[in-house]
């Protein structure tokens, strides 16, 4: 699934790969990797292999499951997809409360005293994640996890999860994605060395959010 996943992700330019001009992140970060998995959304196929991935995620690590929680905006549909083929509830979480009418910060199904699940499209350092955990736990849901379609394998992220002690699986991630680019013959050997190198710097420091 891991392979499949980021061959899809290159296939239709939702994950971008650059080492020698790197992306700028809104952090400041300079990145060899951009991904917007957003792109998915216009490919049927593709999302519905994303789906049926996160399903089972849910299925094998989550069985207790009794809503699912999407992160705004970029995880709000991946959770509709996944919500409706397993029957389920669903609401999603805004990164605030709004600032009008009942200044819900999420909407949708209740999750007081429901186990959730989250799922949120990319986990960078985590933070967007934690932060609907957090809003989900402060309405009364006991949250079991999030899952998600790609990760960058930074340290920051695997902190900040062990932190609200809260487990995490994605459908690919960012040395799947190398070795299928190179399987591939889209990246050389140095292209590697250079894409390894920075995943491991990235991994020793305080990574900022895309």
């Amino acid at each position: 699934m891991t392979k499949s996943i980021a061959q899809a992700l290159l296939d239709i330019k939702a994950v971008s790969l650059s080492p020698n001009d790197p992306f700028t992140w809104s952090s400041g970060i300079k990145s060899p990797i951009y991904c917007d998995n957003r792109i998915t959304l216009g490919f049927p196929d593709v999302r519905t292999h994303i789906r049926d991935g996160l399903q089972a995620l849910i299925e094998t690590h989550f069985k207790d499951i009794e809503v699912i929680s999407g992160t705004a905006t970029a995880g709000i549909p991946h959770a509709a997809y996944v919500s409706e083929v397993m029957n389920l509830p669903m609401n999603y979480v805004r990164s605030k409360s709004k600032s009008h009418g009942k200044q819900n910060q999420i909407e949708g199904a209740s999750s007081e005293g429901k186990n959730v699940v989250v799922i949120e499209d990319l986990i960078s350092t985590g933070g967007s994640s934690i932060t609907a955990v957090d809003a989900l736990k402060a309405a009364g849901a006991n949250v079991l996890g999030v899952v998600a379609i790609f990760t960058y394998g930074l340290k920051k992220a695997d902190d900040q999860f062990a932190r609200a002690d809260i487990p995490f699986y994605t459908l690919s991630n960012y040395n799947e994605l190398i070795e299928v680019a190179r399987e591939n013959g889209e990246i050389s050997e140095n292209d590697i060395t250079t894409l390894v190198d920075w995943s491991c710097l990235l991994y020793t420091s305080d990574a900022a959010d895309e």
